[in-house]
């Protein structure tokens, strides 16, 4: 005979695993403290991007990058399964225009900084790109001539010294202080620096080269007007002398 206390006991672990996955779905779990100062909205005000830390003792913190919508609904996190060696930092987050888009400044270290792109699908986000987003701008860089004479290890992200991928500001104005009179939320714009501190025989480095990219076709370029910024950004060595 069929044992119905065995349906019970199975009801009874179906409805424990039911009630149990709303309380991640639902926000950060306990032990997770909300930094009110960092909150932002965006520009057509239907969504909200929060961030909540967890101290891990001599590990540092670690951050979780949530959205909601103007209610508190719908929360959705942004940066699930990372360690604290991508999100052991406060971030900062920057909408386009059109609240379509959001970028994540994302510090990873003393000097060090990388940028993360999101898509909007509603009330989510999901990566705009593969690899996260600064990698693919150092791929960009690395395969353009401005880069001749210089190095890096595409499989250890610092493998160049304090590398920065940095959003240039002006991205919620559509960079209207550039001149450039773009497409509304089409561009964004991105400033990559390192330097080649401690080497015995130091090689070419960058400060502020810059690069825009495009939201429609998904690709890099550098427009005629940076070429006079770009060529100031490129450093070179001394000559030692004898």
């Amino acid at each position: 005979m069929f044992d119905h206390r065995f349906i019970g006991t199975w009801i009874l672990l179906l409805l424990g695993g039911a009630m149990a996955a709303p309380a991640h779905a639902g926000g950060p779990r306990s032990g997770f403290r909300l930094n009110a100062e960092a909150t932002i909205t965006s520009p057509d005000q239907t969504l909200r991007v929060e961030q909540y830390s967890r101290e891990l003792g001599d590990q540092g913190l670690l951050y979780q990058f949530w959205t909601f919508d103007r209610d508190h609904r719908h929360p959705f996190l942004l940066n699930p399964g990372e360690d604290n060696e991508l999100a052991g930092y406060q971030a900062g987050f920057r909408f386009s225009p059109d609240s379509q888009w959001l970028v994540r400044m994302q510090k990873l270290g003393a000097g060090y900084q990388t940028l993360f792109l999101y898509r909007r699908n509603g009330y989510q986000f999901s990566p705009a790109t593969t690899k996260p987003f600064g990698d693919l701008a150092w791929d960009y860089f690395f395969g353009s001539p401005a880069s001749k004479g210089m190095r890096r290890d595409p499989r250890d992200r610092y493998s160049l010294h304090h590398a920065q991928v940095s959003l240039l500001k002006g991205m919620e104005e559509n960079y209207a202080w550039l001149g450039q009179h773009w497409p509304d939320s089409r561009y964004v714009v991105i400033s990559l620096s390192f330097d080649t501190q401690g080497q015995e025989e130091p090689t070419p480095w960058i400060e502020g080269w810059r690069c825009v990219y495009d939201l429609n076709t998904g690709t890099f370029s550098v427009p005629a007007g940076f070429a006079e910024h770009n060529a100031k950004a490129v450093k070179n060595p001394q000559p030692r002398s004898e």
